[in-house]
């Protein structure tokens, strides 16, 4: 399967973008999945829709959103500026936050009911022996929560390579800059070039195919285990 250059070029930047984004996403949604997950805040219904927003919000509607905030006279964009950062659109920072941003339900997600499926007791045990809660949360919590870590992981990254639509209202079609993977494929759609079309998208299907296996095969054991578990229990 043969790419032009600037395919390549697209292929290596939808990466850069899709890694730095997870790393990000990680940094960020972890800390927050753990939040809402023992909240008993009485607005923890509205974060939870605040963050998963982006699963039912048009893309484009919260790329133009986020045009309007980071623009010249959007609060954002006026604070960057005022700082020397210069304006985020159309840069490859800018498609960084917008990534970012709307794939964050799909790593606060898979966490969030990771951390929630931990026994209480387990917790509560460990304070009992003067665990601090920083020690909890990594001595314990993120190793039993590892299956929804993995899970956030993947979907994380598989999201942020392949976003169109706010990449494009934040990015456009810059090459090198901002043209990435799915806005090289519809590039070649607009230009009726379908064999680079196809061999894009056929890319894209295969590695999404990938994506589901490889989720598939990290759930297995724990759904396996959970069968023996009940297994044995049985009187």
């Amino acid at each position: 399967m043969a790419f032009s250059p600037a395919d390549w070029q697209a292929i290596t930047l939808s990466l850069q973008l899709a890694g730095l984004s997870t790393v990000l996403l990680l940094l960020l949604g972890t800390p927050l999945a753990w939040w809402l997950a023992g909240t008993r805040s009485a607005l923890k219904p509205l974060w939870t829709a605040l963050v998963a927003m982006p699963l039912v919000l048009p893309p484009t509607v919260l790329g133009f959103y986020l045009l309007v905030l980071m623009g010249p006279q959007g609060p954002v964009g006026q604070a960057t500026q005022a700082l020397g950062l210069g304006r985020l659109p159309f840069t490859f920072a800018g498609l960084v936050v917008g990534s970012v941003l709307c794939s964050l339900p799909f790593v606060v997600q898979p966490l969030q009911q990771a951390f929630e499926a931990i026994p209480p007791r387990l917790l509560e045990a460990a304070a009992t022996l003067r665990a601090g809660p920083l020690d909890r949360f990594f001595s314990i919590a993120l190793p039993l929560a590892r299956p929804g870590l993995v899970t956030a992981l993947v979907l994380g990254f598989a999201h942020a390579l392949g976003e169109f639509g706010v990449v494009l209202m934040l990015g456009g079609s810059i090459p090198g800059k901002t043209r990435v993977l799915s806005v090289a494929l519809y590039d070649h759609v607009e230009a009726t070039e379908f064999a680079d079309a196809h061999r894009l998208a056929a890319a894209m299907v295969v590695f999404a195919l990938a994506v589901l296996v490889s989720l598939q095969l990290v759930n297995r054991p724990r759904a396996a285990a959970r069968v023996a578990s009940t297994v044995a229990g049985a009187p």
